[in-house]
């Protein structure tokens, strides 16, 4: 049972968005896990007051809480810091600073026997020391800061599921894969990173940190006398999926949900291979695709033609890239996917897919809205032309980010082919009045005046540029690690880093003027 009244819940989930019965929802997603195994989870959204965190009671195992899909700081701020209170879709003033430290705290002060499970983005991307932009300095693991018992990162079923039986039999925490837990103690089979005093003071030993950051290790950090320790990650396969999205999903969303423009997409895969530096992906879902089986698929598509709020149109059929759907590897090594023989970049599996599923009785048209990875599409045009025929309308999202090869090199991206897909697109779209989408970003390290000329000369020519970001220092990413300590942890060459805001908000006019003309 899943609900947000009542009394006698095994678990408690609190949240800091609203919670969604929907399969793109963190909490719904990991409150119809919990409840598939009998679990009777109590739902708290956005708490604001004592009464909010006391209207449920106790729980009897723990209290499971995150922030979302999206760091609290990243949600309430602008990438020049300023508070997001003009937006009406945001709904800041219901999320706090820090919303996990905030949760946890309260919680250990009003029910101080209770055990504390964290999860979601901002615990996972906050597990070791981490640099904080808003800070502007180094922080703890934020399991110290919110006293959590143990900390989930990454997809969180299989791991929740684990806690909740071991506490529900009195078993130890230690040792479940997928999480984090605080110790005095360090087993042999750790590798030791540079310790919290270490990288707070030193500038090499944080890159050596983040060069050592991985999921599939086993990683222990000192923090005076006590350790943090990493359990590596367990294996998440495509039967793991298809179980996951085969939970019987209302699609019931809160009258204010984020997700409503998303209430019938479909999620193919997780993960990503495209390991861009400013990205968190890599760290969060890894950096191997984990694809659902066509058949888990299809069959999630066509319960949808049963729902009575259904009028024919998947909103999106997609994962973080669509387009890489189907190129998983079992291989576990280090060396990058984009650049690996093995990859198979024919997108047979994805076009396959996309033809079953339009064929599909009540289906009307499918939409691919997520975005595509262009310089993996543009090795196989039949892929492009079969998005252009029946999967999108009006634009399809590509993101070059920058045409500066220094800020490229410091993104770990690659333009070289961008012409060449951006030539065909527009050849075989002539007729149709569909154009694609530019994301751009400006300010990440390596960026300056001369650079985001560039940029500003490159998209003089493009047509439908409308929008850009401000780069973000986010905790734990490899562009983040340059942005503080000026040097790229890959090369431990010296990398320009832009800090000043007058100097963003020059390069920032360069793009719009060019973009309002």
């Amino acid at each position: 049972m899943i609900s947000k009244s009542g009394k006698d819940f095994d678990i408690l989930l609190i949240t800091a968005e609203y919670y969604d019965d929907h399969p793109l929802s963190p909490s719904g997603v990991i409150a119809r896990v919990l409840d598939s195994k009998g679990y009777k989870v109590g739902i708290i959204e956005k708490p604001l007051n004592k009464e909010d965190y006391l209207k449920l009671g106790a729980p009897k195992l723990f209290f499971a809480v995150t922030s979302g899909s999206i760091d609290s700081m990243v949600h309430n701020y602008t990438p020049l810091k300023k508070r997001r209170s003009e937006d009406p879709h945001s709904n800041v003033s219901l999320m706090p600073d820090r919303a996990l430290i905030v949760y946890c705290n309260k919680i250990k002060e009003l029910f101080k026997s209770s055990l504390i499970v964290i999860g979601g983005i901002e615990a996972s991307m906050r597990r070791f020391a981490h640099y904080d932009y808003w800070n502007n300095d180094i922080r703890r693991s934020i399991i110290f800061d919110t006293r959590a018992n143990i900390l989930v990162y990454g997809n969180g079923e299989k791991q929740i599921l684990e806690i909740a039986n071991r506490i529900e039999n009195n078993q130890s925490l230690k040792g479940i894969q997928g999480t984090c837990i605080i110790s005095k103690e360090l087993d042999k089979d750790f590798e030791i990173l540079p310790s919290f005093k270490e990288v707070k003071e030193d500038p090499a030993k944080f890159c050596e940190m983040q060069k050592t950051l991985s999921n599939n290790k086993n990683l222990a950090q000192p923090y005076d006398n006590n350790y943090l320790l990493q359990y590596s990650y367990p294996d998440y396969t495509s039967e793991d999926l298809d179980w996951t999205y085969s939970l019987p999903y209302s699609r019931k969303l809160h009258p204010e949900s984020l997700l409503k423009m998303a209430k019938f997409s479909v999620v193919t895969h997780r993960g990503c291979i495209g390991n861009c530096n400013f990205c968190s992906l890599k760290l969060h879902q890894g950096d191997k695709i984990i694809s659902r089986s066509e058949q888990s698929i299809i069959k999630e598509i066509q319960a949808l033609t049963l729902n009575k709020e259904f009028k024919g149109y998947i909103d999106d059929l997609g994962g973080p890239s669509a387009n890489m759907y189907g190129m998983d590897c079992k291989d576990k090594c280090d060396s990058e996917c984009l650049n690996c023989d093995k990859l198979d970049k024919s997108h047979k599996k994805m076009i396959r897919l996309l033809q079953k599923a339009r064929d599909i009785k009540g289906i009307k048209k499918i939409f691919v809205r997520s975005g595509i990875r262009y310089d993996l599409a543009i090795e196989s045009k039949g892929y492009i032309k079969e998005l252009s025929d029946h999967h999108i309308s009006g634009c399809l999202k590509i993101a070059p980010e920058h045409f500066s090869d220094a800020v490229l090199t410091s993104m770990n991206k690659d333009n070289s082919r961008f012409d060449e897909f951006v030539s065909y697109f527009e050849d075989i779209n002539r007729n149709k009045k569909q154009s694609l989408k530019y994301y751009l970003m400006i300010c990440h390290p390596g960026d300056n005046e001369k650079e985001i000329m560039k940029l500003k000369n490159k998209i003089r020519n493009l047509s439908n540029v409308e929008s850009f970001q401000v780069f973000t220092p986010t905790p734990m990413t490899n562009s983040t690690c340059m942005y503080w300590t000026g040097i790229n942890p890959k090369t431990m060459k010296k990398v320009e880093v832009i800090h000043d805001y007058k100097t963003k908000k020059k390069l920032k006019r360069i793009i719009l003027g060019e973009i309002n003309k």
